[in-house]
């Protein structure tokens, strides 16, 4: 195994039980941290929850997701400057060292125009904390596409310091995640592991079960001396049972774990 690359569990992915299940189920897993999704559960909203969490269980938070999601606009402020302002501050005070952040949707015009600058004046503020924004898809209106992020789903089109490479979304998008993944260079420091097919449906699939470069990608990374971090972010709502859930994401952790070294010389 690539000691120096983590992997992480999304507290997303244990939806639809609550944040504190995503501690439980990483830490009797063998998971070397979680990444805190910012979501309507309000112990999520809670730095200092989060914090006991984590002491409880012995778990690192290895990663915040700011709450971006339309599910989440209104998450501790409507203005999503605040959003992304606390979720830094949020990592920052967690020991963090990543924050994931998606791109402005299209309406957000003021803020999308200041999105740049105002990542570089909060990467001042807070050194210690990488904001790596996410490669997002576009939504399918019948035979039409929408872009609803501004300036495109794709943030290597508009270029940013760091990036988050989402597999499920490459899917979603048609893109060519192993493309993407050489554009974003020296910038693409954190995976949210997952897999998907079809074009325009982003599924958040087991890695494995779709017809992502899933092992491929990590194998190059892990082969190259990456030293970023992996989160396994997959639906598992469809799971049924806790049995079951923890199965898919111990399958997860393995894939992880034996990709990152599948390329590695004997």
């Amino acid at each position: 195994m690539n000691e120096s690359v983590p992997v992480l569990l999304s507290t997303t992915s244990v939806y639809p039980e609550p944040t504190a299940v995503g501690f439980e189920l990483a830490a009797d897993l063998g998971y070397d941290g979680v990444e805190l999704m910012i979501f309507t559960d309000r112990v999520s909203q809670d730095p200092a929850a989060a914090a006991s969490l984590a002491k409880h269980y012995g778990v690192k938070i290895g990663a915040v997701h700011a709450p971006c999601l339309l599910v989440t606009q209104r998450v501790w402020s409507a203005d999503p400057w605040t959003r992304l302002r606390r979720s830094v501050q949020a990592a920052d005070y967690l020991g963090s060292p990543t924050v994931v952040i998606h791109p402005p949707f299209s309406w957000q015009r003021e803020y999308a125009s200041k999105f740049s600058s105002v990542l570089d004046g909060l990467h001042a503020r807070y050194p210690g904390v990488t904001i790596a924004v996410e490669n997002m898809f576009p939504l399918k209106l019948g035979k039409r596409k929408l872009v609803p992020y501004r300036p495109h789903w794709d943030p290597t089109r508009h270029g940013y310091d760091s990036y988050t490479l989402d597999l499920s979304h490459c899917a979603a998008a048609g893109a060519d995640a192993l493309a993407m993944a050489d554009r974003m260079g020296k910038g693409l420091r954190h995976i949210h592991l997952c897999d998907g097919n079809a074009p325009g449906t982003d599924a958040h699939l087991v890695p494995g079960r779709g017809s992502q470069p899933c092992a491929e990608l990590l194998g190059r990374l892990g082969a190259s001396g990456w030293n970023g971090s992996i989160t396994v972010e997959v639906s598992t709502r469809k799971s049924g049972n806790r049995t079951r859930r923890s199965a898919d994401l111990a399958e997860s952790l393995k894939f992880a774990r034996d990709a990152l070294t599948s390329q590695m010389p004997a």
